[in-house]
Order: structure tokens, then sequence, then C-alpha cells
């Protein structure tokens, strides 16, 4: 594995973890989310963060993923 790779791969991971940690943060420990969104106003910076960062570390993830296997049929 090159060292590029294992970054994109480190880096995904860290954000996708950092949005799927926000997000269970807004639904189990600040109240919940209900029809109109998060009941409390931490839990709507987290629903801002995990909006962000589980879209951006799912795709940075396929992108190491898609660069691994490249690597591994040269």
């Amino acid at each position: 594995m090159q060292q590029d790779t294992r970054k994109l791969l480190t880096t995904g991971i860290a954000i996708f973890g950092t949005g799927a940690v926000c997000a269970a943060l807004a639904l189990f420990v600040f109240g919940g989310i209900g029809h109109q969104g998060p009941h409390t106003n931490a839990g709507w910076l987290c629903l801002m963060i995990a909006m962000g960062c589980l879209p951006t570390g799912v795709l940075t993830l396929f992108l190491g993923i898609a660069k691994l296997a490249g690597d591994y049929r040269r």
C-alpha cells in the first residue's frame, strides 16, 4: 500500500467517524430529532457537522478503496 493511499483511507475513516459520532450524539444525547429538527442547539450543531462529514467521508473512503484496488492491480 502506498503512503498516499493510506492517507486517503485514514482521512476518510476519520471524517466518516466524526460524522457518525455527531449523528449519534444528536439522536441519543442532545434530545433527539423531531419533525422540525433537533430539540437543542447542540443537537443542531451535531446535525450540521454530521450532514457535512458523512457524505465527504464516504466519498473519501470510496476514493481510497478505488486507489487501493488500483494499487493491487499493478
